[in-house]
């Protein structure tokens, strides 16, 4: 019979630069999960953690863990291969929304769990949400039907799925310990692989926009969560990309979904669909579908010439009661009441766009939560934003500001003045995709 494991014992050795056996572990998260660990005690384990950091081995460990704390879904009899993405979370960053029916289109299920916006990086489940009708609390039976029939599904974490995780993210977000790479990979891994999966891709940004802005700190966590998930058995690999200015020309809610539908329409903005076929390719040769990057690069573009994405993206819209009349009138969505240009005083070219500085505005807007709690206005953010390097002219409009609320679009106004710069030489942006490692 093993000895009795007290928590102030665990928590004593990774105080003191210990590495945590599997059973300690198990019992940290088995407290989370049934509260047989006090908030204090799993708050102070949280910041040993933080301070002293995990080995890759335990790291490992505590991402099985977590991702075993409820059920596992299983999508066995789905019979094809499936693949899911994650991304780090950057300004403007819509990729999911259409990715995810390329790559259904192109033969790989996708089932997706993603999460809110929190702070200044806007969540993919309050852009579908801007979709009306749209659902992304499924049940398991329902998120599995809704794979067979259409092969994805994009939802919000369940109460079976990870739920230790709910539990040490809300620690984690009041005791200062988001920022740990060991914790960070144990939340995205314990959830992305209890959907299911078979292959994972993960987008970490860097970047002034980036939850990581120091690039050497985002590869460190890159290479953590592709050697946690490797050691799971789960082929993952993580792709590079820069988050200095926002992605695309549009951060917020509905008008972001309005963008992705552009982009499965082929009229996508360069710099979004240069880092959706990077992330696409790596899926698709991950899952096998494609030999080379090349092929996969063919498919994907023939998902989107063809219409096979588009009608993917409509199927899932109405699968999970959303209106698919938005995917033929983008208009349907929310709108604000106030549309207000941004005018270039001066002609010039685009120096640099701060990404955070938008996400800013977008949040002062309504955009975005600064709390959970907080309620979010679908129809805000801004829109047709320059990018770095453009020409503008004196007069001509370098953005939209869409708004609600007038004294909140004043401030976003000032802010916006701010964040994009135009001088007489142009800026140059840096190089989107830098690096695939795993």
């Amino acid at each position: 019979m093993s000895p009795a494991l007290f928590p102030q014992q665990i928590i004593a050795r990774k105080r003191d630069g210990g590495a945590l056996t599997p059973a300690e572990i198990q019992s940290f998260v088995r407290g989370a999960t049934d509260g047989s660990w006090a908030d204090y005690q799993l708050s102070a384990l949280l910041m040993a953690i933080f301070l002293r950091g995990m080995t890759p081995e335990e790291t490992a460990g505590l991402t099985s863990a977590m991702m075993h704390s409820g059920i596992v879904a299983d999508l066995s009899g789905l019979r094809k291969p499936k693949a899911d993405k994650h991304s780090t979370g950057g300004v403007g960053d819509k990729v999911s929304l259409h990715l995810a029916p390329m790559i259904a289109a192109c033969g790989v299920a996708v089932p997706m769990i993603s999460g809110r916006g929190l702070g200044h990086t806007g969540g993919t489940l309050d852009k579908l949400e801007s979709i009306p009708g749209f659902r992304v609390n499924l049940s398991l039976a329902e998120y599995r039907a809704q794979l067979e029939k259409s092969g994805l599904a994009l939802i919000g974490q369940t109460a079976e799925l990870a739920p230790a995780d709910k539990k040490l993210y809300a620690l984690r977000d009041v005791t200062g310990t988001v920022e740990s790479i060991p914790l960070i990979c144990a939340s995205i891994l314990s959830k992305k692989l209890a959907e299911g999966i078979d292959v994972l891709v993960l987008d970490v940004k860097f970047g002034r926009g980036a939850f990581m802005p120091e690039k050497v700190k985002a590869r460190e966590l890159a290479l953590a969560l592709v050697a946690a998930a490797t050691a799971m058995g789960k082929p993952t690999r993580a792709v590079m990309t820069a988050m200095e200015q926002p992605l695309g020309r549009t951060v917020g809610n509905a008008l972001e979904v309005a963008e992705s539908i552009d982009c499965l329409k082929g009229r996508g903005p360069v710099d979004t669909m240069e880092v959706t076929y990077a992330i696409g390719e790596q899926m698709l040769l991950l899952a096998g579908v494609a030999k080379t990057k090349a092929a996969a690069r063919a498919q994907l573009e023939a998902s989107i010439a063809q219409g096979t994405a588009l009608e993917k993206f409509r199927a899932m819209v109405s699968g999970q009661g959303g209106d698919g009349r938005v995917v033929d009138k983008p208009g349907r969505l929310p709108q604000a009441r106030l549309k207000v240009p941004l005018v270039a005083a001066r002609a010039g070219f685009v120096q640099s766009v701060d990404a955070m500085g938008v996400a800013l505005a977008a949040l002062r807007l309504g955009a975005g939560r600064a709390k959970a709690a907080d309620p979010v206005d679908h129809a805000v953010g801004v829109s047709e934003l320059a990018k770095v390097g453009e020409r503008i002219e004196a007069g001509a409009p370098f953005g939209v500001i869409h708004a609600n609320d007038e004294s909140a679009l004043a401030e976003a106004q000032a802010m916006l003045a701010k964040a994009i710069v135009i001088g007489d030489t142009a800026g140059v942006a840096p190089k989107l995709i830098d690096e695939v490692i795993g």
